[in-house]
């Protein structure tokens, strides 16, 4: 039972983060959908309370492609929430473009907005005891890679925005996720909060819904045959949130709900260093 306890989902008025919301209401959580759609997050939430049972779920605006809406969402939370146990930032797209603040839009929403969203509530879940953050990640992060050139120059991890350059955007992306993990637990070694990262199986989600429909198709029927449903692939988040005694693994990535390797260069502790460092900046931390 989670009485007591609150967790924050991003991404969770769809997919996985809704499968993952609606588990932890089970659980008798207070949990809040942060959410850019506000209709949709709220039928969302509506649906988890009549499902439930448990009316502490609502949701709270979080656009993890405005710098400003991640601040402002952060300070609410931060005046009105007394504590906050899990951190599960699920939220991911696949789609190009750029975001007001000139960002490659999955660069922005997949990593730097989690990434400063976490930073801001940090002090709340060290205040809040023995806490945990969860970065849903993708397999496809041994795809990707991390260019700081690229990077200064065009503020994205591509060149271009070409269907290549948006898929590979998205791998290097989930690779961030991973080096932010592995960082962030070394950060908070000898505090009361562990973080993971993981791979949730291959789940049928809107995930790729920007995509064109004709490109969608042959997924969308492949999907319904092999893929997870949402709530299979929130399987391993639940773990990574709630499997008790997995402190020591704090920092490892997950994928069937077991510790599973990474590529090589999501193992590297300069390189995880370099894009906490790059990403403080770009987020106006340092």
């Amino acid at each position: 039972m989670l009485q007591g306890k609150t967790a924050v989902v991003t991404g969770a008025n769809t997919g996985i983060g809704k499968a993952t919301a609606m588990d932890l209401a089970r659980r008798r959580a207070r949990v809040i959908l942060a959410c850019r759609n506000k209709e949709k997050a709220e039928a969302a939430a509506y649906d988890i309370r009549k499902e439930t049972g448990n009316t502490n779920v609502l949701f709270m605006h979080l656009d993890l492609a405005s710098f400003k809406s991640v601040r402002d969402f952060a300070e609410t939370f931060l005046k009105t929430e007394p504590r906050l146990d899990l951190l599960i930032n699920n939220a991911g797209l696949m789609v190009g473009g750029k975001t007001e603040d000139g960002f490659g839009m999955a660069f922005m929403v997949n990593h730097l907005g989690h990434f400063l969203l976490t930073l801001l509530l940090l002090d709340r879940l060290k205040a809040s005891g023995q806490s945990r953050i969860v970065n849903v990640s993708a397999k496809l992060h041994c795809l990707g890679s991390v260019d700081f050139s690229t990077l200064s120059t065009h503020k994205d991890l591509v060149s271009g925005q070409s269907l290549w350059h948006t898929f590979m955007a998205y791998c290097h992306s989930k690779l961030c996720n991973v080096l932010f993990t592995r960082e962030l637990a070394n950060r908070l070694e000898g505090s009361s909060v562990t973080c993971y990262s993981l791979h949730p199986g291959v789940v049928a989600t809107e995930l790729g819904r920007n995509i064109h429909f004709w490109m969608r198709l042959p997924m969308l029927i492949i999907s319904k045959f092999f893929f997870l449903t949402p709530d299979g692939g929130a399987q391993t988040t639940l773990h990574c949130a709630l499997q008790e005694g997995l402190e020591p693994l704090s920092g490892r990535y997950f994928s069937s709900c077991a510790v599973c390797n990474v590529s090589d260069m999501a193992r590297d502790d300069g390189l995880a260093k370099k894009l906490w460092e790059v990403s403080e900046r770009m987020c106006g931390l340092s």
